[in-house]
């Protein structure tokens, strides 16, 4: 797997959106257990976070020991350094496994195999991620787009393809559970946005290549706003 965000953890921690608790209420009708989750790939524990409402214990794992630091503290996670394709979990130890906006960064193949290593027989399987930014003002939309696709466009890692497409194309071995459609709606002001533009894993490609910001070329056409309404449609896939 990748690390492209442990050089930002605390900007990723602080700007990235969270997944809206519809998602986790409707996990909570179709869990066939509560007792122990993994959440792989946790980054800052946004998810994980999330989980200590359905169950008693949650093992959240990251590759990246400064995403680590940054995780949110609660007392049913346990937080390890352990990459995705190799744990140290037990056979059939877990009810639900899951990934928050990383799974196109695995090893498919040894990714899910492991997965079904560790998880109870009728356990599940959850993938999350969330697509695009959408914006209720034509004008930073029309800017912010400019930044994804032309700007920064030679610059997105490959798996980037997976969440423009909406992770329908990922391999996904399991029975899979039909869900609602759901989707994040944040209020945020300019330096909140602008925040979670940086943590762009092609803002720092380009950074690297060219020591400078991309965000700054599109300040100009930035107009002025107090705050925007974002929508970001969450990508799930639930199998078991």
């Amino acid at each position: 797997m990748k690390d492209n965000f442990s050089n930002n953890s605390a900007a990723y921690a602080q700007f990235r959106p969270t997944y809206p608790d519809g998602v986790f209420a409707f996990l909570h009708t179709v869990l066939p257990g509560k007792q122990c989750a993994w959440d792989c790939a946790t980054g800052t524990g946004q998810v994980a976070e999330k989980l200590v409402k359905l169950f008693d214990h949650i093992e959240a794992t990251d590759l990246s020991e400064n995403q680590l630091k940054n995780a949110v503290s609660h007392p049913k996670i346990r937080y390890s350094q352990q990459v995705a394709e190799q744990t140290d979990f037990s056979d059939q130890h877990f009810d639900c496994i899951t990934v928050g906006q990383a799974v196109h960064w695995f090893d498919f193949e040894k990714f899910y195999a492991e997965a079904k290593r560790v998880l109870k027989p009728n356990g599940l399987i959850v993938v999350l991620g969330y697509g695009n930014i959408q914006i209720d003002n034509p004008g930073v939309q029309k800017a912010v787009t400019k930044l994804y696709a032309e700007i920064l466009g030679d610059y997105w890692d490959p798996e980037r393809r997976y969440i423009d497409e909406a992770y329908q194309t990922i391999p996904f071995p399991f029975e899979e559970i039909l869900h609602p459609e759901f989707a994040i709606e944040h209020t945020w002001k300019r330096d909140q946005l602008l925040g979670y533009l940086s943590t762009w894993s092609a803002v720092k490609h380009f950074k690297e290549k060219h020591k400078m910001n991309p965000i700054d070329l599109i300040l100009p056409e930035f107009p002025e706003f107090e705050q925007v309404k974002v929508t970001f449609p969450v990508l799930l896939r639930i199998g078991k």
